[in-house]
Parts: structure tokens; sequence; C-alpha cells
């Protein structure tokens, strides 16, 4: 695959600093009305987009969303790998499968597992609230799924650290309203592209993936899930 262009600017990296504070929507005196400053899951979920959609627009040839498929998404996740700062060891490694390696090794950087699970999470969000249809969700497809099952597998194995589910505890201060019961999130920071940092909903491998607001190239994951991971 090949794609032009410069890499995406959070990925795996610093998290992207937003203006915090409103913006005036009025103009001309008293009166004027305030907009609500963008959650930041809200405003890393529309950076991670717009980087996906440049990233089509550069890739050789060039891709329209349309014609996008699970393969092109593959193909996208692979490509952001160039910006990661996870060691994943290779088989060869003396250290593979060593949680905590006593020295430095040669073998690749990579995007954590946690981190493409809650990037494409927030895709496929993005994908249906900019007119996608669920169906037709390349996000969403079968083979992006094992993918990340695969990739996870595989850092689990090269790196010893196996990714540990948290039991969910309810929070003390659950507020119970109209006879449903509203339990606290946490959403964790992430950067720029969602990667390599966790943050935001998963794809379903790693946590729900609706298309509902909450929180690593820079880019271009749903809901916030509750469920935290060990990396």
């Amino acid at each position: 695959m090949n794609s032009g262009g410069n890499g995406p600017n959070g990925g795996d990296g610093a998290p992207s600093s937003t203006s915090g504070g409103a913006e005036e929507a009025g103009g001309d005196g008293a009166g004027g009305s305030t907009e609500p400053t963008p959650s930041r899951y809200e405003s890393q979920k529309r950076r991670d987009w717009n980087t996906f959609l440049q990233y089509l627009k550069t890739h050789k040839p060039p891709l329209t969303l349309a014609g996008c498929s699970g393969a092109h998404v593959i193909e996208f996740l692979k490509y952001l790998d160039q910006f990661g700062k996870t060691k994943v060891h290779v088989t060869g490694c003396p250290y593979f499968g060593h949680p905590n390696p006593p020295a430095p090794c040669a073998c690749p950087l990579k995007q954590a597992w946690g981190s493409l699970d809650a990037l494409i999470g927030r895709l496929r969000a993005a994908y249906e609230e900019n007119g996608g249809q669920q169906e037709t969700n390349p996000f969403g497809a079968k083979a992006v799924r094992l993918y990340l099952r695969e990739v996870k597998e595989s850092q689990t194995k090269a790196r010893g650290i196996p990714y540990e589910k948290k039991r969910r505890k309810r929070s003390a201060s659950s507020a119970v309203s109209g006879g449903a019961s509203t339990v606290a999130v946490t959403v964790a920071a992430s950067p720029t592209v969602g990667t390599d940092s966790g943050g935001g909903g998963g794809s379903g491998e790693g946590g729900a993936a609706g298309a509902g607001a909450g929180a690593g190239a820079t880019l271009v994951p749903a809901t916030p899930s509750t469920t935290t991971w060990k990396q």
C-alpha cells in the first residue's frame, strides 16, 4: 500500500492541544450566545476522521470514501505503525515474550492494539455520523475485527503482557433517574489520531463501538467504554 503526504500529527505521540473555552458565536454586543466546547472524545474523533479523509486523498491511487472497504481500513492501520511507539518483539528476539526487557533491541515500534481498537471505534462512529450506513461501514467489517484480534494476540505473545479486562465497578455516586441507573465512566485522554494512547470506545474487540459521543498517524473510535486494558 502506498500513501503520500506527511504522517498524522498525533499518532503515538503527545496529545494535541485544543483550545479551551467556548467560542463566541454572537457578534455585535450583548446577548451573543456561546457554543459549548466539544468534549475531548468528540474533538479527537473529528481529527481522526479528517486525517482518514486526507489519507484517502493522498493514497496512490486515490481512494473515495464510497469505494473504501475493510481491506483499505486494514491498510490504513498498517500505515499507522510507522508512527507507533510500542516495542513489539519479533520471534527471534531474545526478549520475545519478556514484559520487561533488560536491554534495548532492534525490534520494530508499532501501534499498540488498544490504540488501534479505540481508533477504529471512533472512525466507525464518525462514518455513520457523516451519512454512512451501518450496513456498509468499512470500519465494522469482519476483516477489520479479525485483524484487530490478530494484532491483540500477537502483541500479547511478543510483549508478554496479557490484555486483561478489569471488572467494572459501579460508582458510589451513581445517580438514579426515572428508574434508570446512570454510571460514571472514565475516558482516557487520546492523542490526535487516536493511536497508542487508548481513549474512546473500542471496535467491539476491546469495547463497544456505538455511534454515540464520548472521548494513536493523527486522525481518524464510539461510545466510551468503561473497560480499560493493561498494555
